[in-house]
């Protein structure tokens, strides 16, 4: 979406496939949360109540995964007890384009995974009312978040938001949000320093660099970006956190008033940065041409040493990292600033992920049916099957009534192959989840259930976590302050052809025309080269997408609360 950032957490190994998994079966009500769980019943002449009765949903999940075996433990445990067969699609090539050819065709799956293009199309359905009249544990789930999953446009709610509300206790243990990332080894070599500035940074990748012209026989990449499709952010984002401005997307809010600063002296300096990294040779010359699987592949080849980007985004590479145990070549995420007079603001607290997870189109035959499904899923039961597997095979439940994993469980949860046939990665990206505490205390996921997230640490990050004092990742930041009220801007729905979303593209194939030709342009070229981006720039009408950013946060400090 150009230079509003779409923050998609989710995604796993970048194959992609189309998945057919019959999930066909039926349940007793588990109880647990108040689900609406169907329980098997028989009306007295041999047919199946019409509720239990198997459905196959269509799904089309807008980021690239590798389709789960069609024997998946998980899928088939939830095929055993919700009687729902799914039919799964996952991205392939250019998302927009897809989305265009799906909207002109007017041919839509049943759950669709967000994208405002949809709303302006018409393509999906309004949900509050399905929620209230179908959908207990979702209705509970969203109620703090209720007023901000409205559209500004109809007040209608058309997505589920994928992450973001916290369910009991936040926990901070990983980190998946925006970093300048750099590789243990480095860390290791240099003594653990901590890089606080962008200077610091650079100087570590140049040192290393100098002593490392080649990683397992292929040439050292000093820094990459990404800049493909809707992934623009990697090249885009950085000047923000470096002036100590939190992830707004395409702009700075000072003083609750949003300005672009793709254009300005902010971000000059970065990019001039890279320009000298590049006449260094030590900027990767591939980086504005590759796309996601290519830049994947090479940060899972151990060579690269840095780069600007969400962990999120590059989490597939880390798991082929350290599947073969190459844990040294892996990142370490620092909330860098130009100089250290600049609080930085990378880490924040949770926001709902508005305008992300799944919608119900306008072609679903069962829209009930759908939501009640989806509603199921939030029992705590599904949500512990889901993120944490069965207990016993995946984890263990202690004397204290802490879940932890053996030595073996945590090894085959770093299994890409055993993780396609015994999680449910895929789908639950997209899906509402818990984030935080159980009722029974216990984290909602591995990774945030402390005294397990350091024990499923290797031996080479507990080293580097011990050398800095530190306890979790998210011990590099800095602690988020409260968000403002219409925190974050780059979630603002910019209006499908309106001039706010037709700028909204034209600044984003400026920058993508422009700043490859700056950063790699020769030292004494830099300057002109950047002040034809900035003459670019001036040709587009920046003030409509500036004033319907701003329009927006006006509407949100009006109707929406912190509490809400």
């Amino acid at each position: 979406m150009g230079i509003q950032t779409k923050k998609k957490l989710w995604g796993s190994m970048s194959l992609v496939l189309a998945l057919s998994i019959a999930l066909v079966g039926c349940s007793d009500n588990n109880g647990g949360n108040g689900a609406t769980t169907n329980s098997t019943s028989n009306n007295g002449s041999g047919e199946v109540a019409e509720e239990t009765k198997p459905i196959t949903l269509s799904a089309f999940i807008s980021t690239p995964n590798q389709a789960p075996t069609s024997d998946n433990r998980i899928y088939k445990k939830i095929k055993d007890e919700l009687g729902v067969s799914l039919n799964m699609e996952f991205l392939v090539g250019d998302l927009q384009q897809k989305l265009g050819v799906m909207i002109a065709g007017g041919d839509y799956p049943d759950l669709i995974t967000a994208d405002t293009k949809l709303v302006a199309a018409g393509a999906v359905i309004p949900l509050e009312e399905l929620i209230e009249e179908h959908a207990p544990n979702l209705k509970k789930h969203y109620a703090k978040a209720w007023n901000k999953m409205k559209d500004s446009s109809d007040g209608h709610i058309y997505w589920l938001p994928n992450y973001g509300v916290v369910t009991g206790e936040p926990k901070f243990n990983s980190y998946s949000g925006p970093a300048f990332w750099i590789q243990k080894d480095i860390l290791k070599e240099a003594g653990y320093p901590t890089p606080k500035t962008l200077d610091d940074y650079t100087k570590l990748i140049r040192d290393y660099a100098a002593k490392h012209p080649t990683i397992d026989g292929q040439p050292t990449i000093g820094y990459t970006t990404l800049a493909f499709d809707w992934r623009t952010f990697p090249l885009l984002n950085a000047p923000e956190h470096l002036t100590g401005h939190p992830n707004d997307g395409g702009v700075v809010v000072d003083d609750g008033v949003a300005s672009v600063f793709a254009d300005k002296e902010i971000s000059k300096r970065y990019y001039k940065e890279l320009n000298a990294l590049y006449n260094e040779g030590l900027m990767d010359k591939e980086a504005f041409i590759q796309n996601y699987d290519q830049y994947l592949a090479k940060l899972s080849s151990g060579r690269v040493l840095g780069m600007f980007d969400q962990h999120w985004n590059f989490q597939p590479a880390e798991d082929t990292l350290v599947a073969q145990g190459k844990i040294g070549k892996t990142y370490v995420g620092f909330p860098l600033v130009y100089d250290t007079s600049i609080k930085d603001w990378y880490l924040e607290q949770p926001v709902p992920n508005l305008n992300n997870g799944f919608g119900i189109s306008v072609d679903a035959k069962d829209p009930v049916r759908i939501i009640k499904f989806l509603d199921a899923l939030m029992d705590e039961k599904y949500q512990k099957l889901l993120n944490w597997g069965e207990e016993g095979v995946d984890y263990m439940v202690g004397d204290d009534g802490k879940f932890y994993r053996t030595p073996e469980q945590r090894k085959q949860q770093e299994d890409p192959t055993w993780k396609l046939a015994n999680r449910a990665d895929a789908f639950l990206g997209a899906l509402p989840k818990m984030e935080g505490t159980f009722s029974d205390g216990n984290a909602t996921s591995a990774g945030l259930q402390p005294q397990e997230f350091y024990e499923s640490l290797k031996p080479e990050d507990k080293e580097l976590l011990d050398a800095y004092g530190h306890k979790t990742w998210t011990d590099f930041f800095s602690t988020p302050p409260e968000n403002n009220v219409f925190y974050p801007a780059w979630q603002i729905d910019l209006i499908e052809g309106s001039d706010a979303s037709i700028a909204n593209k034209q600044m984003s194939d400026a920058s993508l025309k422009y700043l490859p030709k700056a950063i790699t342009a020769k030292s004494a070229e830099f300057d002109a080269a950047w002040n034809e981006y900035v003459e670019a720039y001036k040709k587009i009408n920046v003030k409509a997408y500036e004033d319907r950013i701003n329009e927006q946060i006006q509407w949100r400090i009006q109707n929406w609360t912190s509490g809400e």
